[in-house]
């Protein structure tokens, strides 16, 4: 699954009274909302679909790379699959739910299992083949290398 922009009115350039599809915009809107919820919500049978969780995330720039973390708690490296290209990062998973039967007294679970896909953009490139990932308390980090000619470089300028 991939981020998109979302801009609802983007077909409004201009305010025409004669053109303008007001209803035509919200029904668009309207699709889109329940698109997001018929992911997002469990189906009839009780059963999450399509995505169960969205791991949450922090990013901070240096001059030389980037500090990607994820919030991905439960899980084992092994069942994280890390995809980078020079512009974006995929993260995906699925956090396997643990078969358990109870004869007496109440079971209640608030866990969130299920399948998960993360892209996150990034606002420059970086060097694929030089990431690294670590793994530890439920936390993912990644260092993502900024290609060279990427790193912001300070450039005195004088003023004439």
């Amino acid at each position: 699954m991939a981020i998109t922009r979302w801009e609802p009115f983007q077909e409004i350039e201009r305010w025409e009274p004669f053109r303008w599809e007001p209803f035509r915009d919200i029904e668009t809107l309207q699709r889109q909302m329940n698109r997001l919820f018929d992911r997002l919500m469990p189906s009839g049978n009780g059963e999450r679909r399509a995505l169960a969780f969205m791991p949450s995330a922090e990013m901070e720039e240096t001059a030389d790379e980037f500090h990607l973390k994820l919030e991905v708690p439960g899980l084992e490296p092994k069942d994280i699959n890390i995809q980078v290209t020079e512009n974006s990062v995929s993260i995906s998973g699925e956090r396997k739910e643990e078969t358990r039967t109870e004869e007496k007294g109440m079971f209640r679970s608030e866990f969130h299992y299920g399948r998960f896909e993360r892209v996150i953009p990034l606002p420059a490139h970086i060097q694929s083949d030089k990431v690294k990932a670590e793994y530890r308390n439920g936390i993912l980090n990644l260092t993502l290398p900024k290609v060279e000619e990427e790193k912001r470089k300070a450039v005195k300028i004088e003023v004439v």
